[in-house]
């Protein structure tokens, strides 16, 4: 099954180098990737045209000019770019484990859609991670983590648990089943009837209340928060307003309580005059 992944990004080259290596090696090989560039320098360009080259691999650079945190229509407009029935977000400060895309395809469900996890790292080991320790995934190897700093958590169980627990832990596990940017799929066909992501949202639960309305429209959560593995670099956050968090938060219980499907401002709002698309 060929998947489109969309990784959203903004002035942060250094990261998604990072993320892209772990695209690089893969082992589900039938992918597109498609880079939602919310308003980035030419940096972020430069890198994504030197990877392009170095890894062979198909990537869609799609930008839109900087006017603060836009992150839902960026993300509508690599959506229009997709070419698969089948599409996994994720963020550019996320790498992929080797299996991650095998995990997304292997469990994708007609009528599900899938939440992944992630496993945050300190800022310090975050900038030590090099290309050598992604491309061999000793970046996601505990022991190496712990030998550089990574503390004792119970979160560490995403790292060590093997397939078996993996679905034991994703069946267990008390954690509500909501979409997550950073690492969730869905089918295009379902992103499309929910009209795709509220671009009326700035930073703050925008990605829940995307998978409220998927649950709206009869779509079931299922979670991959245990096999499908990104581990999370550190960076700043000063995009982070709380007043606009909370009244994300509202809009969200507003479309839980009144089972709202499709949004207002989504995809059908662009007719792909707007976008640039750069490689």
């Amino acid at each position: 099954m060929k998947l489109s992944v969309i990784i959203s990004t903004y002035n942060s080259p250094a990261w998604l180098e990072k993320v892209l290596w772990g695209y690089s090696v893969q082992d589900h090989k039938a992918f597109e990737l498609i880079v939602a560039d919310d308003g980035s320098s030419q940096q972020t360009r430069a890198v994504v045209d030197r990877m392009r080259s170095e890894t062979g691999m198909q990537i869609k650079h799609v930008w839109q000019p900087d006017e603060g945190f836009r992150k839902c229509r960026i993300l509508n407009l690599a959506t229009l770019q997709v070419e698969s029935e089948y599409v996994v977000y994720t963020d550019g400060d996320c790498i992929p484990r080797r299996d991650f895309l095998s995990v997304h395809a292997s469990e994708a469900e007609p009528g599900r859609f899938l939440s992944g996890g992630y496993h945050k790292l300190p800022l310090d080991l975050s900038q030590l991670i090099a290309r050598e320790d992604i491309v061999s995934g000793e970046c996601f190897d505990l022991s190496w983590l712990k030998q550089r700093g990574l503390p004792a958590s119970h979160k560490n169980s995403k790292l060590t648990a093997g397939p078996l627990r993996a679905w034991l832990y994703n069946r267990l596990t008390p954690t509500r089943c909501r979409f997550k940017g950073s690492n969730g799929s869905a089918w295009l066909k379902d992103i499309v009837a929910v009209n795709g992501f509220d671009e009326t949202m700035a930073y703050g639960g925008e990605d829940r209340e995307f998978g409220a309305r998927l649950i709206n429209l009869g779509v079931k959560p299922k979670h991959v928060r245990y096999n499908a593995i990104v581990i999370h670099l550190d960076h700043n956050r000063s995009y982070v307003d709380p007043r606009i968090v909370l009244a994300n938060k509202a809009h969200r219980k507003k479309v839980e309580k009144e089972r709202i499907v499709v949004t207002a401002h989504g995809l059908k709002e662009h007719d792909g005059s707007d976008v640039s698309i750069i490689g």
